[in-house]
This record gives structure tokens, sequence and C-alpha cells, in this order.
């Protein structure tokens, strides 16, 4: 009971900012340090779609790609990378402006502003993305619902999908889900104070909520995208881990891997899948499977 205690109380002290247009969609954030979101970027022929990489909950780009962004820029990509999700104007929710705390949907319409931004600066037709953990939920939701694979291979503007730890298929969050059960069991709301104070995207990533529901609908790909799926057997944030794994659809192709995979003793948490260097290192694999032949995998 004392974490739906903790909720309540950041309920009432979280303060309620500057009121604008209800619903608003705040503006995409770019951040200029660690190599990336140069404008004047633009792909050369042995990588010729930009990455754009997208981070999860509760931690903004500069925490989260702090290896991999130079990594990618370090093989010649063009990276990009947003912070998205803090509180929309007029909103009632995610009063703490925590990144990545807004509702998946509304995130996911900041980051097809930022690809079509993207797209338009580097002369680009398509991008390739990186998401990790919610990341991968908010490029799936671009992708179904706000024209980045509108059902035409065609007309897709991303290529390739890559997911580290995806919370695609929902999670209980270890023991949070069941804990909050029984809280709306004794009458403590705790969904809505957790959307309030935190955001409701943590709601959403659980398992059986209706975004997911909506989201994973008539299957979990988009035809003509190709997706490599990354997970860790150490995940106690994606809970099990295996639901982050996809499942192939009409016209689209899933890899999915454990970074354990070859390399069994490996130990790798949640948050380390953005700097892991086994992660890396199959990410880079995953963009352009010739750098396998000149960078052997790394286990050790």
């Amino acid at each position: 009971m004392a974490r739906l205690v903790v909720i309540a109380v950041l309920a009432i002290a979280a303060p309620l900012g500057a009121m604008g247009p209800a619903g608003a969609a705040p503006a995409p954030v770019e951040p200029t340090t660690g190599g990336y979101n140069s404008p004047s970027c633009r792909p050369a022929p042995a990588h010729p779609r930009p990455v754009i990489l997208v981070h999860g909950t509760w931690t903004d780009s500069a925490q989260t790609w702090q290896t991999l962004a130079p990594a990618l820029t370090g093989q010649g990509y063009c990276v990009f990378a947003i912070d998205y999700g803090r509180h929309a104007a007029g909103s009632t929710e995610n009063l703490m402006d925590l990144v990545g705390g807004d509702t998946i949907t509304r995130s996911a319409t900041t980051l097809a502003r930022f690809v079509d931004r993207v797209r338009r600066e580097t002369g680009s037709a398509r991008v390739d993305m990186v998401g990790h953990s919610q990341g991968a939920l908010v490029i799936r939701q671009y992708l179904k619902f706000d024209g980045g694979a509108p059902g035409d291979p065609a007309r897709n503007t991303v290529n390739t999908v890559v997911t580290l730890a995806g919370t695609n298929h929902g999670t209980t969050f270890d023991l949070n889900q069941t804990i909050g059960a029984i809280g709306e069991m004794l009458g403590i709301p705790v969904v809505r104070l957790a959307a309030t104070t935190v955001g409701p995207s943590y709601v959403e990533q659980m398992v059986g909520s209706p975004f997911l529901d909506r989201l994973n609908a008539g299957g979990d790909s988009r035809p003509g995208i190709r997706y490599v799926v990354v997970g860790t057997r150490d995940d106690t944030v994606v809970t099990p881990p295996e639901r982050t794994f996809l499942r192939a659809g009409p016209g689209a192709t899933v890899r999915n891997t454990w970074v354990q995979d070859g390399c069994g003793t490996r130990q790798v948490d949640h948050m380390q899948m953005t700097s892991d260097a086994r992660a890396v290192w199959i990410v880079l694999d995953a963009l352009d499977p010739s750098y396998r032949a000149t960078h052997p995998a790394p286990c050790r």
C-alpha cells in the first residue's frame, strides 16, 4: 500500500502549471548534443536512410543514447533523436511533466511531425528507427495510425525498426500491476492517480490495456516494414520479458532475438539495452548487415 500512498501524495503535490488549448500535443524537442540532430547532415550512399532514436518512459534522449548515438554517427549515419511526451497544455494528466509520460497516441503524433522534418531536412524518402522500451510502442503507433506505414508499402516512410526491450505486448511492471489492481479493489483510484501524476503512458503499457488491445489488433506488424526485436532475459521492467517479441504479418519480416543469444552468460538489464556493447552491435548489424563482416559480435 505504500506505493499507492506515494502516488496519491504526488497527485496532491504536483503543480498545475500553465494551461493552454486542451489536448494539444507538445512540440517536438530536438537536443543538439551528442553529435546528432544536425539539420545539415546528408546521408551518405553507404547509409542512405537517417536513423531516428526514440527513448522510453521517464528518460530523455540525452540519457538514453549516450552510447548508441555516437556509435551510429561514428559509422557515418545521420542520427536524429527526439524528446517526447511532456505535459500537454490544458491536460490534467502527467502533471509532473515527465518526459515520455503523455499518452502514447499524442507522443506518436509528435514523432510523426519529427519524422516529416527529418525527411525534409535530409531529403530522404525513408528513415530507420530504433526505439527503447515505450519507444517501441510510439514507433508502432506512428506506423499504424499516423502515416508511417499506411498499408501500401510503396508509401511507407520507414524501412527498418529496431526495438530494444520494447513493451510491445505490455508488461506487469513486475508486481506493480497486481498491487494497482488490489488498490482499485479497495476503492483507491490507482489508474487515475497514476495518469494524473506520472502520466497515462505508464498505465497504457500494462498488459491488457485498451491502448495495447487497439495497437495489436489485427497483427503486430505493418506491410513492408522490417523489424528486429531485441529482448533481454534479465528484464525486470518488461515482465515477462518474452512480451517484447513480435509476430510477422503479411508483407513484413520480424527477427526476434535475445541479447544473450550466442552469449548465454551475458547479464543486461532493461536500461542497459541502450548501452550494452552486444546490444549496440545488434542495432548496427540490423541497420547494415554488412557490419558483421568487419566487426565480430562482442561477448565478454
